[in-house]
């Protein structure tokens, strides 16, 4: 094979770890900085969190409680085995793969993480929650799915779609009062760093059979 080649998987490879790594790490910090303070909120999380209390209105309210429900739960769950299962039927197995591993590296990271650090919900909350506040698990679901379909797909749309996503999933937690804004910011750096990282060892094949069906499209 072809030195070139070897260097082009090589970088393929490592990019994709290196900064998913140091969003993966940048995020678990974050839930450092906020175990070591005793989990009190930061100054940001106070300021956002009055402002967020003193404009609340009807009108914000029900779209926050839709993100609540497509974000979490049974319904996140559902949309990942329907995308994996979508992509098994499109005879893509390494996409349908990487789809799997992904979100389920993410769920469990961000309960492993929640479990860890305990930091306490604002008071304010607008729901019945009991796990722990950081990182937001609504926001990292909403990060790796950005992150996949933007990976899968690859067209500037996509990712622009799904950061407007992503931004509008994390300002529902804080609005609902279900996080602080940095358990927000925490689930976006983790979520979208662990996607990155379970992509790497995938890139090539993803490619190749995005390529083969672009192929076999044309023939």
């Amino acid at each position: 094979m072809p030195q070139s080649v070897d260097n082009a998987r090589t970088v393929r490879r490592r990019w994709p770890l290196i900064s998913g790594a140091s969003a993966l790490a940048i995020g678990s910090l974050l839930g450092l900085l906020v175990l070591v303070r005793g989990n009190n909120p930061l100054e940001i999380d106070a300021e956002w969190m009055e402002e967020i209390t003193e404009n609340r209105t009807i009108w914000l309210e029900v779209p926050s409680y839709f993100f609540n429900f497509v974000g979490g739960g049974l319904f996140a769950t559902i949309l990942a085995l329907a995308l994996t299962v979508l992509f098994l039927i499109l005879k893509r197995p390494w996409t349908a793969l990487f789809i799997a591993a992904a979100s389920l590296a993410s769920v469990t990271i961000v309960h492993l993480l929640k479990a860890a650090l305990g930091r306490a919900r604002p008071d304010d909350i607008m729901l019945s929650l009991d796990s722990g506040s950081f990182p937001s698990g609504h926001t990292a679901n909403a990060a790796t799915l950005a992150v996949i379909l933007g990976i899968i797909v690859w067209r500037w749309w996509v990712w622009a779609l799904g950061a407007v996503y992503v931004v509008l999933m994390a300002l529902s937690r804080t609005y609902l009062g279900a996080h602080w804004v940095t358990d927000t910011v925490g689930g976006l750096l983790i979520g979208a760093g662990i996607a990155v990282i379970v992509w790497a060892p995938f890139a090539l094949r993803i490619l190749a059979e995005r390529h083969r069906r672009k192929d076999l499209a044309a023939s």
